[in-house]
């Protein structure tokens, strides 16, 4: 098991090295992260190779007996290298090139910046490839973050053309499957065909899915290319990987293609940063560790978990005593089996002064030091229970061409995409389910429950995947907008909604409606004595952002709009096979939908756990073994079974067996 920080010696006066290294040690540490910024450190002029610096850095940490994770340098390259190949920079919409001086702000498909990439990652990872320290390289570092996956600069523009050359082969059948008929926009050539930037109204939406599609080819080829070199040059002791930043659901590639050619997934984790009042959610939380869990279907690392407030320009919020301690032991309770700090020490110059670590500007081991070194040595016992396989019941499904679908095309201004995934994730999370959020591609048939949130496009074999699941005793629970688009981002013409999977949900849908930020429509619970009142459905509740309008078919109306000219279903069930379908026609209220979760469980048969608000206990096992992670994400003292939580407190016990089958 690794438990370490982020370190860079490179930024700091050399007599400070000893003193970082006894310092990092003394928290329990056995790894440090280094390098993934130090291009011009190795390559101060172009061809001129100098790895002196980390030759004496690797040979004290050695010493020190500490382990390494080695970033190949790509993400920050060399003032000379803009200088001399301005090419290499990535442009913004309005065209304008990206200047030297921040960071990730190369073009994907510039071949000169892909030659020297390769140059530089093939001269440090042979250079290094027998030293035993270093047992693991960082490919680049948090690809696409902040941005700088999308370029619209000509390579990309030819590029885009080539991909949809090699993709259609005519154009013809481009100009068919776009539809581009329609306001004249039919092309004669490939070398026609625009990048999406801004023009009057839109661009045509199978134009911008398909870009998208390119934009993540670009990132995910450019990842494997590097990632190729790696292993080509590294010793056998080696692995390989690459850091995963937050926000993947509005980044513009995939992040489980992205992530196949690495050894394992890792993650960095940031609960808050700058500009937030407070952290985000404890279930958005959970949900990304899910996600990056799910990337691979196997547990993950986390090579930057905060400890200080972070911020760039503007400060965020300051983690409580014991609040970053408390969202490492939820990282580890759901997957995280190796931890790294970020980090070590406080910048006092450049761009992350105010990104603040362990050790802060004024050089003292306290507070932050005592925590995190308590989290090591509480956490170190438990490193054969952190690498048991997570086995969940639900699962949380998502497509990342349906994703970028909607932000073409939001259809409700309050729509959001990520909000609509937690919507639907929140309240299995509270009632201290295990979840995993993984692609739609994946064999999903061992799961008992299945959430598909604003899943718009569904091609017929998504559909009969999960008429299949329904048929032999699976649930399927889908929101708005389901089954509207084909893979081409178009509708279907004489196809009912919800289209391929209206026969699974027992309903069509006749209009919708997409509703404004802070509207909400009323809904009531169908009469007294059905399905609704018999499950224990709250009688009231309401919708937001959009509202399709049901009409039952084979389904039971569990909900229906409270509203004299529309008052048709808002929310059905459909008996299917052994199984059953949820249709929620709208952003319903969390009440309702705790409820509805509740309701699935108990059908199902899943373990959940009882705790009070904003207490999560997650259950981990080790063979008979059982344990809780039991977690306080609040300012107030809580309970559970007995146990006095203090604000933010976080702890791993022995589980009971208490409670009826299927309850613990």
């Amino acid at each position: 098991m690794y438990l370490g920080v982020d370190y860079y010696p490179d930024y700091w006066p050399e007599h400070l090295i000893d003193e970082d290294m006894e310092g990092i040690v003394g928290l329990g540490a056995n790894m440090v992260r280094i390098g993934e910024f130090a291009w011009h450190r190795m390559e101060p002029r172009d061809g001129e190779f100098d790895f002196s610096f980390f030759d004496s850095v690797i040979a004290k940490l050695k010493n020190k007996g500490l382990s390494i994770m080695f970033g190949t340098p790509t993400a920050t390259f060399p003032a000379w290298l803009a200088k001399k190949h301005p090419a290499i920079l990535s442009e913004d919409e309005a065209g304008n090139p990206r200047a030297f001086g921040g960071r990730r702000q190369y073009c994907f498909n510039s071949a000169e910046y892909r030659r020297y990439s390769a140059r530089i990652t093939e001269k440090l990872v042979e250079h290094y490839r027998n030293e035993p320290a270093i047992v693991s390289w960082q490919v680049d570092n948090e690809f696409g973050h902040e941005g700088s996956d999308m370029c619209y600069c000509g390579q990309c523009h030819a590029a885009f053309q080539r991909f949809l050359k090699d993709k259609y082969g005519s154009i013809d059948k481009l100009n068919d499957t776009y539809g581009t008929i329609f306001w004249g926009q039919t092309y004669n050539d490939f070398d026609e065909i625009p990048v999406p930037k801004k023009t009057i109204t839109t661009h045509n939406p199978s134009l911008q899915l398909d870009w998208a599609r390119f934009r993540s080819r670009s990132v995910n080829g450019f990842a494997e290319e590097m990632t190729g070199i790696v292993r080509r040059c590294k010793g056998d002791h080696q692995t390989v990987m690459t850091n995963v930043s937050g926000g993947f659901f509005g980044k513009w590639f995939d992040h489980a293609e992205h992530t196949k050619p690495f050894d394992f997934v890792s993650y960095d984790n940031y609960p808050v940063w700058g500009g937030l009042a407070e952290p985000i959610p404890p279930y958005a939380i959970a949900m990304s560790h899910d996600f990056n869990r799910g990337l691979k279907g196997r547990n993950y690392w986390i090579v930057e978990e905060l400890m200080g407030a972070q911020g760039h320009d503007v400060i965020g919020y300051l983690p409580r005593p014991n609040q970053a301690r408390m969202w490492s032991f939820q990282a580890f309770a759901h997957g995280c089996t190796d931890m790294l700090y970020f980090c070590w020490r406080a910048m006092t110059r450049g761009a992350e002064q105010f990104c603040l670590g362990i050790v802060d500007h004024d050089n003292v081991r306290g507070r932050k030091y005592d925590e995190v070194r308590s989290v090591f040595s509480e956490i170190a016992p438990y490193a054969e229970l952190l690498q048991t396989e997570i086995q969940s019941d639900i699962a949380v499904l998502y497509d990342y061409d349906n994703i970028w679908s909607w932000r073409f095309q939001r259809q409700s201004e309050a729509f959001d995409f990520t909000a609509e995934l937690l919507r639907l994730y929140a309240p299995f999370y509270r009632l201290n389910c295990r979840i995993d959020v993984i692609p739609a591609d994946r064999d999903f048939s061992r799961y008992k429950v299945l959430l598909l949130p604003a899943f718009q496009m569904i091609d017929d074999g998504l559909a009969e995947r999960l008429k299949t699941f329904a048929a032999n005793g699976g649930t399927v629970v889908f929101s708005f907008r389901a089954g509207l688009k084909d893979k081409n981002n178009n509708l279907r013409l004489g196809a009912a909604l919800p289209g391929p999977v209206a026969d699974l949900c027992g309903v069509r849908i006749e209009a919708s409606e997409a509703l404004p930020k802070d509207k909400m429509v009323p809904v009531v619970a169908a009469a007294a004595g059905n399905a609704a009142a018999e499950s224990l459905l709250p009688e009231r509740s309401a919708c937001a952002v959009w509202r399709d309008l049901l009409i039952p078919v084979t389904a039971e109306t569990l909900y229906r709009f409270d509203d004299p000219f529309f008052p048709e279903a808002a929310v059905t069930r459909n008996r299917y096979g052994e199984g059953e379908a949820y249709y929620i026609g709208g952003g319903l209220a969390e009440e309702t939908l705790d409820a509805i979760a509740r309701t699935i469980v108990n059908r199902n048969g899943i373990c959940h756990i009882e705790s009070e608000p904003g207490v999560e206990v997650y259950v981990r096992e080790d063979g008979e073994a059982r344990y809780w992670f039991v977690l306080n994400h609040t300012a107030e003292e809580k309970s559970f079974r007995g146990l006095t939580l203090k604000p933010y407190d976080s702890m791993i016990v022995p589980a009971d067996e208490e409670g009826p089958a299927g309850r613990r």
